[in-house]
């Protein structure tokens, strides 16, 4: 990338709220463009939006906003109509936008439309020799392939969530600037209301500390053992998918390409064997395992491991907390 050249990232923003997506694609964006001198600039879309380009103005070079009655809820229709707009007008080299419903929505039928490159799912991207190499996994996980684009001066990438870190430095605050264009009225979608998910007992996403139990385990009764343990670390307990499959904790505790991507700064894996489906789900984290197979996958991405039977270790492990706590 040379000088001068613009980085959009597509804020996505929930029921008042940005979500952490946004900062994590900003994160990426920073890293890029601080490597060339060019312009990060963040989209946002909405009605009444201000608070929000203000929290973005915080982590980015420039903050384009469009404000419309039209655009006060997510419609990939309407979005692509003002995205269209600002790519003409604005031209950048790369536009980035979250690997979710949102952007799973929008993105194939954008790149169409502008007739752009656009890869999917990455959880990396770089440019070499001035041109992007993005880095996505394949057979559920167990490969990182690097894939590069057809020339272009567009292109167009959606980043899975969980692949940067969300927390970046501050800068000087960058310039808001207020666009707007003539939109028409959705003609083939329409919005009509936000459904909730059930709101579970907890977020592992958001731990910073992760004690996960996997089959190794042998049975549910086992189970409030590693719980314990994750209590007096003062972590979430979590699980791999055969625990779900046989229901001995919900699916919201799952930890995987099937189930959530963690990223804390701890993950303890008890009973877990490594399948690559599992540790595709875990980002960033020093990884601690326990297992009685020396040869278990789990010990060739640990940081750290125990081999030995965890119902004899975890119990110890408990007790030794339990005693320095008390200390």
């Amino acid at each position: 990338m040379s000088g001068g050249q613009r980085i959009f990232v597509l804020a996505e923003h929930r029921m008042g709220e940005l979500r952490d997506i946004t900062w994590e694609m900003l994160t990426k964006g920073r890293n890029l463009v601080s490597q060339s001198g060019g312009v990060l600039s963040v989209i946002l879309l909405g009605q009444q939006v201000g608070n929000l380009a203000q929290e973005l103005a915080k982590r980015t070079d420039e903050v384009l906003v469009v404000e419309d009655e039209k655009l006060r809820n997510f419609n990939s229709e309407t979005y692509q109509e003002v995205l269209v707009n600002l790519v003409n007008q604005y031209k950048p080299t790369l536009i980035l936008i979250g690997h979710t419903g949102f952007g799973m929505d929008l993105a194939p039928s954008l790149a169409a439309q502008l007739g752009i490159p656009l890869t999917t799912d990455c959880i990396d991207l770089n440019f070499e020799d001035g041109e992007p190499v993005a880095v996505r996994q394949m057979y559920g996980g167990k490969v990182n392939a690097e894939v590069t684009f057809a020339v272009a001066s567009t292109y167009l990438v959606t980043m899975r969530a969980g692949s940067f870190p969300a927390e970046g430095e501050e800068i000087e605050r960058a310039e808001i600037e207020n666009l707007s264009y003539p939109l028409k009225e959705a003609e083939y979608k329409r919005f009509v209301e936000y459904v909730e998910a059930v709101v579970g007992e907890v977020d592992i996403t958001k731990a910073d500390l992760i004690v996960s139990v996997g089959q190794g385990i042998g049975d549910s009764k086992n189970i409030p053992m590693v719980a314990e343990l994750a209590d007096i670390m003062g972590g979430i307990l979590a699980c791999s998918r055969p625990i779900v499959d046989k229901k001995w904790l919900p699916k919201e505790r799952q930890v995987g390409t099937s189930g959530k991507t963690v990223k804390p700064k701890v993950y303890l894996a008890i009973g877990i064997s490594g399948a690559f489906q599992h540790i595709a789900g875990i980002k960033g984290s020093t990884i601690i395992a326990i297992n009685k197979d020396s040869k278990a996958p789990i010990f060739r991405v640990a940081d750290y491991g125990i081999v030995g039977d965890l119902l004899k270790i975890v119990p110890v492990l408990t007790a030794g907390l339990r005693e320095l706590k008390a200390s």
